[in-house]
This record gives C-alpha cells, sequence and structure tokens, in this order.
C-alpha cells in the first residue's frame, strides 16, 4: 500500500506540472507514454510481489522511468506553458543532437554581460555595407574586440541564439518600422544587418529608399525580396510634430507641438510591428531649459518642465496609438532609454569615452534610472493597446565601453578637437542584443 501512495503521488506531482491545453503531438506522446506505462504497471506488480527490494524503491524507480519517457517524448514540442507567462521551450539542432532551451517567467532585461568569443556573430565587423559610418568603429580603426563580443545573458534562464532565417520565416509577408530617434536607427541597422547576414545571396535585399529619400523625407526602408518583408525605420526624435511659428517680431521660431503626433505617422498605419522610441533629444539644451519651446494649440509656453512636456507628449502618442492601430494586426513595442556614458561633460561641452574597453562589472557604479523611464511606464500602464517593452535600460547602462567615441569618423578626417560619441553605440555591438531580445519576444508570441 505504501509503495502504490508513493507511485501515486510522483505522478500525480507530475500532471500537476502540466498546464492544460495540450497540443495534439504533446497529447498522442503523453498517450503512449501512459500505455506503455501501463504495461510497466501490471510488471511493477508482479515483480513487487516475488522481490526482495522494498516496495517504496520499486515505485520510485518506475515513476521515474515513467517520467523520463514522458520527458523524452516532450523534446519534439514547442509550445508555451499558459498564455499569462513567459515561458518558452525552443529547438535548436547541432548535427544530431536535440538542444532545449528553457525561459519561464523570467524577466530578459534583467542578467550580466559575458564574452562569448566562440559564437558566431550576427554579422561579422565590417561585412555590412548598410551600417552607418558613425557607428562603424571597426571600420574607423578601433582594434579592440570586445564590444561585440560581449552577449547578453539574463539572470536564471537561457534565451535562444538568433536565428536569422528563422525571424525572416516570423516576419514573411510582413512590414516592420523603427519610429524615433537615431537610437532607434542604431537597432534598425542592426536587424538589417543580421537578417542580411543569414542570406546566402545577399542581393536578395535592396533598398526601397535609401540616403537621399532620408535626408529629405526621414524615410529608409529594406526589402527582402524572398520573404515579401521590410524593414524600415521612420525619424520621429519626440514622436510628436516639429512646428514653426511667426512670433510678434516677424521672426520664424521652432517649436514642439505637444497636443500633435508626427505626421509622418500616415507613414506606418498598415505596419504589422512597429517600434517606438524617444528619449535623447529631450536631454538637449532647447528642450531640456523648456523655455518658449513647447506649445499646445496655440499657445507656446513662456516655460514648462521637461518632464511635464515629455508626459503630455507621450499621452499624445498613447491616444494615437488606442484611436489608430488595429492590435489584432499590428503589434506595438515601445524602446526603453540608452544610456549615455559621457565623463567630463556632455556632449556639446567635452564630455568623453574614449579608452573604455570594459563594461562596468558593479552595479554600484550604474547611473539612476531614468525618469522617463518612470513617466513611459505610468503611460503605458493606462493604454488599452497592449504595447510590449523593450527595457533595455539597465543593460545598456553598464555598457560604457561600447559607444563610437572618436571612432564615430576614421583617424584621416578626425580631428584634435573631435567631439566623441557616447550615446550612440558601435555595430556591430550592444544593439543586436536588443534585436535578439526582440526575437525572443517575436519567438514567444508566435508561438500562442
Amino acid at each position: 500500500m505504501a509503495s502504490l501512495k508513493s507511485l501515486w503521488y510522483t505522478l500525480s506531482n507530475y500532471s500537476r506540472n502540466l498546464s492544460p491545453p495540450l497540443p495534439k503531438s504533446r497529447t498522442k506522446a503523453l498517450t503512449l507514454s501512459l500505455l506503455i506505462g501501463s504495461f510497466y504497471l501490471s510488471y511493477f506488480f508482479f515483480f513487487a510481489s516475488i522481490s526482495d527490494s522494498r516496495p517504496a524503491l520499486t515505485a520510485a524507480t518506475f515513476a521515474s522511468r515513467l517520467l523520463s519517457l514522458s520527458s523524452i517524448a516532450s523534446t519534439f514540442t514547442t509550445f508555451p506553458v499558459s498564455s499569462s507567462s513567459s515561458s518558452y521551450t525552443v529547438q535548436s539542432n547541432k548535427g544530431s543532437r536535440e538542444r532545449k532551451t528553457h525561459f519561464s517567467s523570467c524577466n530578459i532585461f534583467d542578467g550580466k554581460w559575458v564574452l562569448d568569443k566562440r559564437s558566431r556573430l550576427l554579422y561579422k565587423p565590417g561585412s555590412c555595407p548598410y551600417v552607418d559610418n558613425a557607428f562603424n568603429c571597426y571600420e574607423n580603426g578601433r582594434s579592440d574586440s570586445s564590444y561585440f563580443q560581449l552577449r547578453w545573458r539574463p539572470h536564471g534562464c537561457n534565451i535562444p541564439r538568433f536565428n536569422g532565417l528563422k525571424m525572416l520565416e516570423i516576419l514573411r509577408e510582413k512590414r516592420v518600422v523603427f519610429v524615433g530617434d537615431s537610437l532607434n536607427r542604431n537597432m534598425w541597422e542592426s536587424l538589417v544587418c543580421a537578417l542580411r547576414n543569414s542570406l546566402a545571396d545577399k542581393s536578395r535585399v535592396f533598398e526601397v529608399s535609401g540616403r537621399r529619400e532620408f535626408k529629405t523625407q526621414g524615410f529608409y526602408s529594406f526589402r527582402f525580396k524572398d520573404y515579401n518583408c521590410s524593414i524600415d525605420f521612420i525619424k520621429s526624435p519626440f514622436l510628436v510634430q516639429e512646428w514653426k511659428i511667426v512670433d510678434k517680431a516677424g521672426t520664424r521660431r521652432e517649436t514642439l507641438r505637444l497636443d500633435l503626433i508626427q505626421d509622418s505617422s500616415i507613414n506606418y498605419l498598415d505596419a504589422d510591428i512597429i517600434i517606438f522610441n524617444t528619449g535623447h533629444w529631450w536631454t538637449h539644451q532647447k528642450t531640456y531649459k523648456g523655455s518658449n519651446y513647447f506649445q499646445e494649440g496655440d499657445r507656446v509656453y513662456n516655460r514648462l518642465e521637461v518632464a511635464e512636456a515629455y508626459t503630455r507628449a507621450l499621452k499624445t502618442w498613447a491616444k494615437w496609438v488606442d484611436s489608430n492601430v488595429n492590435s489584432t494586426k499590428t503589434r506595438v513595442f515601445f524602446r526603453g532609454y540608452s544610456a549615455s556614458h559621457f565623463r567630463g561633460g556632455q556632449w556639446n561641452s567635452g564630455g568623453n569615452c574614449d579608452g573604455e574597453t570594459e563594461p562596468i562589472r558593479n552595479d554600484s557604479f550604474l547611473g539612476p534610472y531614468p525618469w522617463m523611464m518612470n513617466v513611459l511606464e505610468s503611460v503605458m500602464s493606462g493604454m488599452k493597446t497592449p504595447v510590449s517593452y523593450l527595457n533595455i535600460t539597465r543593460m545598456t547602462g553598464y555598457r560604457k565601453d561600447g559607444h563610437p567615441s572618436i571612432f564615430r569618423q576614421p583617424e584621416v578626417r578626425r580631428s584634435r578637437r573631435i567631439i566623441q560619441d557616447c550615446s550612440h553605440w558601435c555595430l556591430p555591438g550592444v544593439p543586436d542584443s536588443w534585436n535578439e531580445l526582440l526575437y525572443v519576444s517575436l519567438l514567444m508570441s508566435d508561438s500562442k
């Protein structure tokens, strides 16, 4: 009787760990294991009656074999454990071996950077013709390599490595649009290069609109012909509308309309995936001072604190998304604030970051959580449209080594008083990990 209780306890514990409904493939595998198990059960009672072994030990042995059989069956399926969980099982083939990577209720944005020299890069330094010159640190003479060999590893779980061909399958017949400032352009270029590198025939990627259109219209697009998908970038550094007025003296002045979404929004209403961001332009001098710059309706505020202006702008964005985006068709992401690492000043006052070759290892040296992210999180919590939050703020806080610094220009063009770039990122580099996390997020939603 004790042996039967032990067997029942083990099997019932196992059954409680399964979250119905199971897919058909999983159900068939489990049914097969239970049929075989029933044979073992008959054998168990006979064996237990004549064996000198303790019945409880025999029961435990049987149960472990049955669970092992079931776990073998489970390696051939990919499924979400529950609709509210971030648990996912992914397969990857390496030769004839099957490997499973699990992450369950895991915050993929909480982790650490680890040096990974053995893994294949998403694209090799200097190999992608679409990297902007200002981000191409390798071609501009940067000689160290750890800035593109560090990989993000979340605490408590593993994430699948970026698979460009699988991502292209997810994006087949879709349009992806990055909307925001030049940090989103950083991420967009990284994704285009990573997807291009996965193709055997690189000529199957072509520019729909190139640098000329970008300079005049703020629009840049690449199409992957065999997948009929496009990866676009639309410049919108504030998300709301930059404006011009004529003051009482007849002088034209720039303002920022906090109550109007930027008019380029008409160009991405049909997108299947939109990745928004805004942040760095809110730290520039004219926005941060907030004097005679922010406007609502006909009113230009003599003084409005930047935090209040940012809040109003994000509420305008949120209202537009809720009113115009069809969430059954379009997936909305918002990428969080990317950390800067100027020392000794800001970008326009002698700030620098050259010579940094290692990330921050001690959390006590990280900067405070940006106030803008608290505002963003508050605004998103009140939206009716689901928004996936790519909270890369903390992971970028460690990476003081990843910026172009003086390598935003080749040495032959570099002056002694060069303005260093400690805001954007070298490519390949940090934004590649952002796209790995985007890939993970899409895998999870695609599996449901």
